[in-house]
């Protein structure tokens, strides 16, 4: 997954950041008001932690973040102008009334500090799952995602992928069957500084397409489209039609 992080303490954003990274996430992170209403536009993830008290120091007003006024404020204007990414708030556990307002606001759902950041990443599982419609294990053919271990098997072993083909892959078994746009996979798998382009795009799905040949499970192109992974059928045997 890719994760934006808003959270203006920095111990706590390290170390949230850190967890989700050594667990094989891609991590962006926004201390501020600005920061996260620019990261949040600019970039698709697939879930987003929040921390309701953000500072607005001058570059924010000075960006218009005098407008934006707090983390609630980030996420109604993310849900106005149609953003539907899960976003986990985290709030102090005796502040009941920021929890309702964060919901109210269109937050998914919502963890109280001090948390565990196991139940931080399983809730962020939760929630991406709960958005595309998928469970733990999908299947295409041979192929097997476990998204709870993050782990790839084909004919029942572990498929070892290198971690931008992995990336790949996953947004495509999220679920299979669904098509993928060119520019969401770049993006994905692309940093801020650094753009991904078509050739070398196409160069990871034809490494991919190399190592699902005989699973039943392919990745098909449709032009002008993206990219659709998807279960073949079987060829028929000798002697039939």
């Amino acid at each position: 997954m890719r994760i934006l992080i808003v959270e203006d303490d920095p111990v706590l954003r390290g170390v949230m950041q850190r967890s989700l990274a050594d667990a094989g996430h891609r991590v962006d992170v926004a201390a501020s008001v600005a920061e996260a209403h620019h990261f949040w536009c600019v970039q698709p993830f697939d879930a987003v932690l929040l921390d309701l008290n953000l500072p607005l120091d001058g570059a924010d007003e000075g960006a218009g973040g005098a407008q934006l006024g707090s983390g609630l404020a980030v996420l109604r204007a993310a849900r106005a102008r149609g953003d539907r990414t899960p976003v986990l708030v985290l709030t102090a556990r005796d502040r009941t009334h920021e929890r309702i307002a964060g919901l109210d606001a269109g937050a998914d759902d919502y963890l109280g500090k001090p948390y565990d950041l196991a139940e931080v990443e399983a809730r962020l599982r939760a929630l991406v799952r709960r958005s595309r419609g998928t469970q733990d294990r999908t299947a295409a053919g041979a192929l097997v995602l476990d998204r709870h271990v993050r782990r790839f098997t084909l004919h029942g072993l572990p498929l070892e992928l290198p971690a931008r083909e992995f990336e790949v892959l996953w947004e495509l078994m999220t679920p299979p069957g669904r098509v993928v746009n060119k520019r969401t996979l770049s993006e994905k798998l692309s940093d801020f500084d650094e753009t991904l382009g078509d050739n070398a795009l196409e160069a990871f799905i034809s490494r991919l397409r190399k190592k699902l040949a005989g699973s039943g499970a392919g990745i098909r192109t449709l032009r002008g489209l993206g990219y659709m992974l998807e279960a073949q059928a079987a060829p028929p045997a000798d002697g039939m039609p």
